[in-house]
């Protein structure tokens, strides 16, 4: 396996963590630099402080370790840039370009840019959303998504820029906190029913939306970038999902487990935006392209939850 040297920008948030672990075993400690724009308390392996929006400061890393490969994590997520949309805009979008103008010079070789389903909107066709299909996203999360869909495919097809994306659905998992997203219900409802055994949701009882468990999304991640260029025939972004569920079925496989576990309801203005998503997604594309399969369904990702907050 061609070893690449590799920075993880937004390395300290719900993905970055898991992927910055999961590189650095795949590659070794030393291929692997995180960033991001303030140290944790005990940050563990090659670390550098950047804001994303500061070219300059990027360019400095980039030459200083050698950087072929980005990742490119940094951003403001669903619910929280609906509180600062300007920002939020300004964060997603001159974020990707710095990035994909280092790409266009040759400074660097290869971009990871994740999109996510908030690229679709309520006119999208909700049951099986397919790869290409109606965009009208009404979130700013998913207005800068789609935007930046649109310029990762021009850099590809004006530039050659090798730069690869997944839109990714409501992301699961225990080892971090999750960052200001519309799906987080499902990361707090396991953490509470161990706390608690009861929850109250942000969403209503028949939400259904896609999901994955994040090892899957880091393995989905991963094979694409090291996929063979020519298996790449999607530079915009590929559709890949896990399962698609509602709180009541994800309450229903917790209390196999904990069996007085107890759900009740308070949506806020997050149930707008869920009403907006896919209830599940077709990613065939991804799955004949360049292999992806899922490995966890919902009870299967339950059990891993729970016995991992557990301890």
């Amino acid at each position: 396996m061609k070893k690449e040297k590799i920075l993880i920008i937004g390395s300290n948030g719900q993905i970055g963590l898991e992927l910055a672990a999961t590189l650095r075993q795949r590659y070794g400690q030393d291929q692997v630099v995180c960033s991001d724009i303030r140290a944790l308390e005990n940050q563990e392996g090659l670390f550098e402080q950047l804001d994303v929006l500061d070219k300059d400061r990027f360019y400095e890393i980039v030459k200083k370790h050698e950087i072929s490969q980005v990742y490119l994590l940094a951003a403001l997520l669903s619910a929280t840039a609906e509180k600062n949309p300007k920002f939020a805009w300004d964060l997603n979008m001159n974020g990707l370009f710095n990035i994909l103008d280092a790409a266009k010079e040759g400074i660097i070789k290869q971009v990871y840019w994740p999109s996510s389903i908030a690229v679709f909107g309520p006119s999208t066709p909700r049951v099986s959303t397919p790869q290409y299909t109606v965009m009208e996203p009404n979130t700013i999360y998913g207005i800068s998504k789609l935007a930046g869909e649109r310029f990762c495919e021009y850099y590809h097809q004006k530039y050659g820029v090798d730069v690869r994306s997944i839109r990714y659905p409501g992301l699961i998992g225990w080892k971090s906190a999750p960052g200001g997203g519309t799906t987080d219900y499902a990361v707090h409802i396991y953490h509470e029913a161990i706390k608690n055994k009861t929850y109250n949701s942000f969403l209503s009882a028949g939400t259904t939306l896609p999901m994955m468990y994040m090892d899957d999304a880091i393995r989905a991640t991963i094979s694409l970038m090291e996929a063979a260029p020519e298996s790449i025939k999607i530079r915009s972004s590929y559709n890949v999902t896990g399962m698609s569920f509602n709180p009541e079925e994800i309450a229903a496989s917790i209390r196999k487990h904990i069996p007085d576990f107890t759900l009740g309801y308070a949506p806020d203005f997050r149930q707008a935006i869920a009403d907006s998503w896919p209830q599940s997604i077709d990613d065939t594309e991804a799955r004949e392209h360049w292999g992806w399969k899922p490995a966890f369904d919902l009870d299967a990702m339950t059990a891993v939850m729970l016995n991992n907050i557990k301890a």
